[in-house]
């Protein structure tokens, strides 16, 4: 049913992935085009990026996938996998209270096993992606406390909130360049920084800052990373739920900034919601990816799902038709809480969804883990072993 609905949303398909493909046959060279000595972390993330869009692959995605679950916590094992019996192709994480040198992110989980279960990610061929939900330098509160008109404030040079702002940001750039797998390397992750900056809840967002003073947040991060050394990251934009294109575009740091262009769009409200998450995808995806044909840069669902799964068939008769749609180089879900216990993204071991999830899971448009690895190694690792 909801696949037949979804058809009115396909027409323009073929239209938007051969306007896609065009722009962007300059820059879809196979991982060995370039000698892979001299290929920095991050260009080697980039070529995987590409090659994964020529392919025709969508990378699938869950956040905190290994450390905890739906009714586990820390004894190492994954809904995602339990389910399907293969890891996601990508795992995200948060590096929220690394800005206080705490030894635990804001979900509780130590940052040694963040860190451990990144390189672990990458050792088996699949990709990381970080956001950074840190707290209000003026304040103390948290992500989602928008008093104080902090970015303003922490902008101002010479102050003390200044220094503050510089300091973290250079403990998430020490963080995140200090992943190494064995042999000392760096491993290539993607960063999201100041994300869902289009909605009004983040201290970050649009209507406690100016577009001017975003970017000027956004340069100083990059110029941080930067002059610290950092050279494994790949940069994504990622807004919420946008009304048009200008809209996306109004605090979009510039290209030489962002590398990935994401949307951050959730469905909420199960079958009922269903007609409204899809009309607001296709319009924010159709803006995105045509915007990305014009910059020649990959385009990822940076977050989405619906909460609880309340809809048996989402996997197969929402999202992948949005995956089959758009050029998505991956998708990722959000977490599996569990000391919450409707605030779950991916089917569990019993839940109605997981037969459909496993449908999903065979999709060849989808990728987990082990097809990336298969279909697309890291070019500096041509056999990554698979574990």
């Amino acid at each position: 049913m909801f696949r037949m609905r979804f058809e009115a949303f396909r027409t323009s398909r073929g239209r938007i992935q051969l306007l896609l493909s065009v722009a962007l046959t300059g820059l879809l060279v196979s991982c060995s085009a370039q000698d892979t000595e001299t290929m920095t972390p991050r260009e080697r993330l980039l070529a995987r990026l590409r090659r994964i869009e020529r392919l025709n692959g969508c990378v699938f995605g869950h956040h905190d996938d290994p450390v905890y679950g739906h009714d586990w916590n820390g004894c190492g094992i994954s809904d995602v996998k339990t389910v399907t019996g293969d890891f996601p192709g990508l795992m995200s994480w948060d590096i929220g209270l690394i800005e206080y040198g705490s030894l635990r992110n804001l979900d509780d989980v130590p940052f040694d096993r963040i860190r451990r279960e990144a390189i672990a990610q990458h050792d088996r061929g699949g990709l990381n992606t970080f956001s950074w939900h840190l707290r209000n330098p003026v304040t103390g509160g948290d992500s989602w406390d928008v008093e104080g008109h902090a970015v303003r404030a922490c902008l101002t040079e010479g102050t003390a909130l200044s220094d503050t702002l510089r300091r973290w940001i250079a403990s998430a750039a020490d963080f995140l360049g200090g992943l190494r797998d064995a042999s000392g390397r760096r491993i290539p992750v993607i960063f999201r920084p100041w994300h869902e900056h289009t909605g009004d809840w983040f201290w970050w967002g649009e209507s406690s800052t100016s577009p001017e003073d975003y970017k000027a947040l956004w340069h100083l991060t990059r110029s941080i990373f930067d002059e610290s050394g950092v050279d494994n990251v790949v940069w994504a934009y990622s807004p919420d739920a946008i009304a048009s294109a200008d809209e996306y575009v109004e605090r979009y740091p510039g290209d030489r900034y962002v590398d990935i262009l994401g949307s951050d769009i959730y469905h909420f409200d199960g079958e009922e919601g269903v007609a409204d998450f899809l009309r607001q995808a296709c319009s924010q995806l159709d803006a995105v990816t045509a915007l990305a044909a014009r910059k020649r840069k990959p385009v990822a669902l940076t977050e989405t799902g619906s909460e609880g799964i309340p809809m048996k068939n989402w996997f197969t008769e929402v999202l992948l038709p949005l995956c089959e749609r758009y050029p998505l180089v991956y998708v990722c879900v959000w977490r599996n809480a569990h000391d919450l216990p409707a605030h779950y993204y991916t089917p569990y071991p019993d839940h109605p969804a997981a037969p459909d999830f496993c449908r999903f899971y065979e999709s060849p448009r989808i990728w987990f883990a082990r097809e990336v690895q298969t279909k697309c190694p890291d070019p500096d690792e041509p056999n990554p072993a698979y574990d």
